[in-house]
């Protein structure tokens, strides 16, 4: 049980906000493709405080930093201290996991990897990265843990939460960098019906569809946006944004993508890429 937080309350249901690929820096100044990635992730917080939705926890699925910069991990744990809620993370292929489990285990935030919520629901949160290249892969570790927890609590309905994609975007320039082995991790998740959902970030764009019978959800940045449906790179106008999700008692899950709506953030359009 130590890689396990878990929440004892007995609530019908429990509500997350998702949170992915900020791309901050060590200068709050720093900007990727026109846009300041602290700004636009300070107004991604603000707004998720302006709701006021009763959530229970955060998931930041990986790319937080984008140059491997103390700083811009210690701007990250300053940022999400303001949700007072328990915040656990993934790397992306952007990140430099050392530094990750050296500064993001503070205040509130958690680098433990299995979640179980009350008595039904569990979390299980993958990391996808390989070192030094933007596709993604799940070793065997990895699948192995995640058969084992699948096996420990066959009850429980099941969230799996990593960074890279695995639905095509219909954009060949960013499907190249997807997860190289999903048909690995469907192996593994086939024998079990209590999988509702597959979670993930990566993409920089919304995708709510279905993937052998799984939800699957990918979530804006909180910072530039990726065009969707386009052979080569282009970014998209559409705004900054977070995800909520509700796992309810019965197995259902519920959720919604939410955008800023207080500033525009317009990235360079001119660019060709990053």
């Amino acid at each position: 049980m130590l890689n396990t937080y878990q929440y004892n309350t007995q609530q019908e249901v429990f509500r997350i906000v998702q949170i992915t690929d900020p791309h901050l820096f060590k200068d709050t100044n720093g900007e990727l493709l026109g846009i300041n990635t602290q700004a636009s992730f300070s107004q991604v917080l603000t707004e998720i405080q302006q709701q006021q939705y009763a959530y229970d926890l955060v998931l930041a699925t990986g790319d937080l930093v984008q140059d491997s910069s103390d700083e811009g991990y210690l701007h990250f744990c300053e940022g999400v201290k303001a949700f007072e809620k328990m915040v656990f993370w993934i790397p992306g292929n952007h990140d430099f996991q050392p530094k990750m489990f050296d500064l993001l285990t503070k205040d509130n935030i958690s680098a433990k990897k299995h979640i179980l919520l009350g008595e039904r629901w569990q979390i299980l949160l993958l990391d996808s990265q390989i070192s030094g290249v933007p596709h993604g892969q799940l070793s065997e570790y990895q699948l192995d843990w995640l058969l084992a927890k699948l096996k420990e609590y066959p009850q429980r309905y099941s969230l799996v939460v990593l960074h890279h994609h695995i639905l095509s975007t219909h954009s060949a320039w960013l499907d190249q960098h997807n997860l190289r082995n999903a048909h690995e991790l469907a192996y593994v998740l086939a024998p079990f019906s209590n999988v509702k959902g597959i979670l993930y970030g990566h993409i920089h764009q919304q995708v709510d569809g279905e993937w052998h019978g799984y939800k699957v959800m990918a979530t804006p940045s909180t910072g530039i946006q990726f065009k969707p449906d386009s052979n080569t790179f282009a970014l998209d106008t559409v705004q900054p944004g977070w995800r909520e999700i509700e796992l309810h008692a019965d197995g259902r899950i519920e959720t919604r993508v939410k955008r800023i709506q207080h500033k525009t953030f317009l990235p360079n359009l001119q660019e060709e890429g990053y």
